[in-house]
């Protein structure tokens, strides 16, 4: 009997491993199609970067909250202060006491500042948020956040929106064996195509969050439904164990008692 793979976040049951953004999408019709295609529940909106009295034209009307689920991030914050009050501010205005938490300097790297990181989620976590922090690869930062009470830890595999992938694959392998089973691991940032979706989740991260690689693709919906597909054979590759690495070649068929 096949056991039920689910992600579980703070308690809460997800069929889908791939997360995805609402940003750099040409229209916001192409946005929705493309979330269709990812099969995805977990979709990330920028507080700062929305229309939250509805008055206008939002992204927010081209999201059937009915079928996914919001996760409201602070990006454009540079300091812990400012995400903690726009965290609040998302709260108030009814989208979520879940926040994707992004502190990013504006030092023109898009890099998050993992100290004002975890000073915000520190204050967030004790005022009742569910953080789901963004962070350098850096396992030390990691077990602080999951200290702290975060609910997932979300390192990057590259720079924002760069494409580049996992250029290093074991420093992520080490935040990985540091969660050991105590939150989700979410690789989030960097991730240009689907097998690099494929080998984050073959390492053993519990789900990947990609925006950049579907919303500027050539065919940004056929691209969402090639990072599920990556997302799902990555995973299924982890649960399935792949074999040991080898220096030594070894025959595919019996060498013992075969005819000559």
């Amino acid at each position: 009997m096949t056991t039920v793979d689910r992600l579980v976040v703070a308690g809460r049951e997800f069929r889908s491993r791939l997360m995805v953004g609402t940003g750099k999408y040409a229209t916001f019709d192409i946005m929705r199609d493309a979330l269709d295609a990812s099969g995805a529940e977990i979709v990330t909106v920028a507080v700062r970067r929305v229309n939250l009295d509805r008055r206008e034209e939002s992204l927010l009307d081209y999201i059937d909250p009915e079928r996914y689920f919001l996760l409201p991030n602070t990006a454009g914050c540079a300091t812990a202060e400012e995400a903690v009050r726009t965290a609040r501010l998302a709260r108030a205005a009814g989208l979520s006491n879940w926040i994707k938490l992004e502190v990013i300097p504006a030092d023109g790297t898009l890099l998050p500042d993992p100290v004002e990181t975890v000073r915000a989620a520190q204050t967030l976590v004790e005022e009742g948020f569910v953080v789901l922090p963004y962070t350098t690869d850096d396992h030390t930062v990691a077990r602080r956040l999951i200290e702290a009470g975060c609910a997932t830890v979300m390192p990057l595999g590259s720079a924002i929106g760069t494409g580049m992938g996992l250029p290093d694959p074991e420093r992520l392998r080490r935040i990985i064996d540091v969660a050991a089973g105590r939150v989700p691991i979410v690789i989030d940032a960097g991730i240009g195509a689907p097998s690099d979706a494929a080998l984050a989740m073959e390492l053993g991260a519990d789900a990947v969050l990609v925006n950049t690689a579907i919303a500027k693709a050539l065919d940004p919906v056929r691209m969402a439904r090639a990072m599920a597909l990556g997302v799902e054979g990555g995973r299924e590759a982890f649960v399935a164990g792949r074999i040991a690495r080898s220096a030594v070649a070894a025959p595919s068929s019996p060498v013992a008692g075969v005819v000559r």
